[in-house]
C-alpha cells in the first residue's frame, strides 16, 4: 500500500509548481521521480467518469494537505513540541515547514516506505528543520511500544496526524489506533484525521481498478464523527473538502450531488 504514497508525492508535486500553490513541497518531485511517477505517469485508460475521479481525489489531497499544515501550525503556536505522523508515507513536513526549537517529529511507517525515502533524501542531502525520528513498526503491531522506545514522552501534549490513512484500516482498527492514541495524549494534545465521507468507497471504490488505492478503502467516517471522537475523550470540530477549499481560494463550482454531512477533515483537541 505504501507506493500509493509515491503517487500523493506525485500529485504534491505538481501543487508546488502552481503559481498560487497552496503549499511548496521540494522534495515531492524527487520522491515521484524515485518511485517511476514523474515526470508523467504511464497513460492509463480510462473514461471520463474515471477522470473526473482520478482529478477529485487528486484535489482532495491538495486540500487536505493545507488543512493539515495549518493545523500542525496552530499546535505549535500553542506550544506543542511533539509531532507524530502516522502512516508517514512520503511527508517532507519535517523538511518543508518551520519548526520552533525543540520540536520532535515522529515519523511511524513500515520499514519499506521508509528506507525508499531515506534513499531519496540522501540523494537529495535533505535537513530536517526539527529533530526527525523514524520509527519502522507496523500500525498492525505494537506501535505504541515502539514509539515509547524512540523517545516519545506521553506526558507531554503531541500533535497526531493519519493523513489518508483511516480509510484503509476497518472499522476495529480504527476504533483501536485511537484508543491507543488516547492512551499516549496528554491534556492540550491535538489531532488531525481524514476520513472518507459517507458513500466515498460506492462512488470511487466500487469500479476501481484492482490494486489502485480506491480499491483498498475499507471504511468510511461515523454519521456523527464530532460524538464519535468525544467517546474517545477528543473534542473535534469537523470541515467540508467543500468549506476549505472555498476558504483557500480554490472554491469547487460543482453543486453537491447529494446533502452533505459533516466533514471528513478534523481537527480534535485532547482536554
Amino acid at each position: 500500500m505504501w507506493a500509493t504514497a509515491v503517487g500523493v508525492a506525485r500529485v504534491r508535486a505538481l501543487e508546488t509548481e502552481r503559481e498560487n500553490a497552496l503549499f511548496r513541497d521540494p522534495l515531492a518531485r524527487a520522491f515521484a521521480s524515485a518511485g517511476g511517477l514523474w515526470p508523467s505517469s504511464p497513460p492509463l485508460p480510462e473514461d471520463e467518469a474515471a477522470r473526473r475521479r482520478r482529478l477529485a481525489v487528486s484535489f482532495s489531497i491538495v486540500i487536505r494537505t493545507k488543512f493539515l499544515d495549518d493545523l500542525l501550525l496552530e499546535a505549535s503556536a500553542s506550544g506543542v513540541r511533539q509531532v507524530v505522523l502516522l502512516g508517514a508515507g512520503m511527508d517532507s513536513r519535517a523538511f518543508r515547514m518551520d519548526w520552533p526549537t525543540g520540536t520532535r517529529l515522529f515519523e511511524v511507517d513500515t520499514a519499506a516506505p521508509l528506507d525508499f525515502k531515506a534513499s531519496v533524501l540522501r540523494q537529495e542531502r535533505a535537513v530536517a528543520r526539527c529533530e526527525r525520528i523514524t520509527v519502522a513498526v507496523d500500525l498492525r503491531d505494537d506501535w505504541p511500544d515502539a514509539l515509547a522506545a524512540a523517545g516519545h514522552d506521553p506526558a507531554l501534549p503531541t500533535v497526531w496526524i493519519a493523513e489518508g490513512l483511516l480509510i484503509y484500516l476497518p472499522e476495529d482498527a480504527v476504533d483501536l489506533l485511537l484508543s491507543r492514541i488516547g492512551t499516549r495524549s496528554a491534556a492540550g494534545s491535538r489531532m488531525g484525521l481524514t476520513l472518507g465521507s459517507r458513500g466515498v468507497i460506492e462512488r470511487f471504490g466500487a469500479d476501481a481498478a484492482p490494486g489502485s488505492a480506491a480499491s483498498m478503502w475499507v471504511s468510511e467516517m461515523p454519521d456523527d464523527p464530532v460524538a464519535w471522537l468525544a467517546g474517545h475523550g477528543w473534542e473535534a470540530r469537523t470541515s467540508t473538502l467543500r468549506e476549505c477549499a472555498a476558504a483557500y481560494g480554490r472554491p469547487i463550482s460543482t453543486p453537491p450531488q447529494r446533502e452533505e454531512r459533516p466533514g471528513g477533515l478534523i481537527a480534535a483537541v485532547r482536554r
